[in-house]
């Protein structure tokens, strides 16, 4: 059920009524049997099948006895942080975050703030196939009650942040991250916003802040005063960022800023294994270490809680900060961006990262998992043991580069990744890596 952002696909196929209401019974249960307390904190972004999903997944918690606390439309860090402060045992948000309007989710989060981890999610799927939970009588029920979370997440925010007078952009993408907007105008922020209204069918842009969608943003940041331009996706987990100049910041850049900012010498930064080699080089000159997880920012937050890793970041444009919560909060992320950018302008730090030729693609096959053992056992006969890591996928490092091969976490896609030093030689590692999907897939 769970891909590497909780449960996530096409509503009325993957994402129902049913499957929610499911899930809901399902972590009623896990609660009971772990004596968690028996609260939920529930919110959603702002897809209208969130009403519906929202609705089903309240009847089976409450079924199972366990009181909702809706938070109704907000950011997935503002449900995350709520958890442990509303005394609930766990969190869940409605959300498909970057995914298209037809698609939606749910994904859990512990009082902690971070993400069920696998042990959890387990628990869920297997109680979920077997039906294992008990349903209350008509007087065990559990309540739903409406609380407001965002105001709490808000003045963290502003606590945690040094006061600000920068000129900020922020696209929202229609999406549900307006606390961006208040803390930046709280910290004394001049802020203007684009496709700031919530609405699920996201028709400013995609929910998802890449470079192409992110055009209006960084023309408007360089044709103004703006310091920088941040975007958000569609439940505020992910930020994305445009220099001063209206540059378009990298994931891998901008994960290297915030790393190098978080870190100290003798720190390590959690980072999944398609991070680009320059992200290691450009801390390791700073004495700072990698710690490589699988791709998803359950397992980065997850190696972000080793006492010695101060930060854990995804080129996806996930960001966290383990002192300060678990979660990847986008919002956080917003304010530590322009408080780097009011100390120096975002593109003379970014020209001091070294980028080099990466190429992405994705290749479609019949039974991904089958494929993907076979590229495991091909690339392990052809490289030395050393050169090779099946974290997540199969990684290989070359004398001059690497090429990444993983099954997608919820479509027949085999993901490829190649990075190199000199342009012609990502490509033909690019070209290698596919030929072993290929092959693998009997083509």
């Amino acid at each position: 059920m769970f891909g590497t952002s909780g449960i996530r696909g096409p509503v009325g196929e993957t994402v129902t009524a049913a499957v929610a209401l499911d899930v809901g019974r399902a972590l009623g249960a896990h609660l009971r049997t772990r004596g968690d307390p028996r609260r939920v904190v529930v919110g959603r972004d702002p897809r209208e099948s969130g009403t519906l999903l929202v609705d089903a997944l309240a009847a089976g918690l409450r079924e199972t006895g366990v009181d909702v606390l809706d938070a109704g439309v907000a950011a997935t860090p503002t449900v995350a942080r709520a958890v442990g402060p509303m005394d609930a045992g766990a969190g869940v948000v409605v959300t498909a975050s970057h995914n298209p309007a037809p698609d939606n989710g749910i994904k859990l989060w512990q009082p902690s703030g971070q993400a069920f981890d696998a042990d959890r999610r387990d628990d869920i799927e297997r109680r979920v196939t077997a039906s294992d939970w008990d349903l209350e009588a008509w007087d065990g029920l559990g309540s739903r009650t409406t609380v407001e979370a965002t105001t709490a997440h808000r003045e963290r925010l502003v606590e945690a942040t040094a006061p600000l007078a920068e000129q900020v952009v922020v696209d929202l993408g229609n999406g549900a991250g307006g606390v961006t907007v208040d803390a930046l105008t709280d910290l004394g922020c001049a802020v203007e916003t684009l496709n700031a209204q919530p609405d699920g069918s996201f028709p400013g842009r995609p929910s998802e802040p890449t470079a192409a969608n992110c055009e209006s943003l960084a023309t408007l940041v360089r044709e103004s005063d703006a310091t920088v331009g941040v975007a958000h996706d569609g439940d505020a987990d992910r930020l994305r960022a445009v220099a001063g100049d209206g540059t378009y910041l990298s994931g891998d850049v901008t994960l290297a800023l915030f790393a190098a900012d978080a870190a100290s010498a003798g720190d390590r930064v959690a980072v999944p294994v398609d991070t680009s080699l320059a992200v290691e080089e450009y801390l390791a000159e700073r004495g700072v270490g990698v710690e490589r997880t699988p791709v998803g920012d359950t397992y980065v937050a997850a190696a972000a809680t080793a006492p010695d890793v101060a930060f854990g970041g995804e080129p996806s444009g996930a960001w966290i900060w383990p002192d300060e919560t678990l979660c990847p909060d986008g919002p956080y992320a917003a304010c530590r961006l322009v408080a780097l950018a009011s100390e120096r302008p975002l593109a003379e730090r970014a020209s001091e990262i070294p980028t080099y030729p990466i190429e992405r693609g994705s290749r479609t096959v019949e039974g991904k998992t089958a494929v993907m053992e076979r590229v495991r056992e091909r690339l392990l006969a052809a490289y030395d043991e050393s050169r090779v890591s099946t974290l997540d996928g199969v990684r290989v490092e070359t004398d001059d580069g690497w090429f990444l091969l993983r099954a997608s976490g919820t479509q027949p896609l085999v993901r490829v990744t190649a990075e190199a030093r000199e342009k012609e030689r990502a490509a033909a590692l690019f070209e290698e890596a596919s030929e072993y999907v290929e092959t693998a897939s009997g083509r």
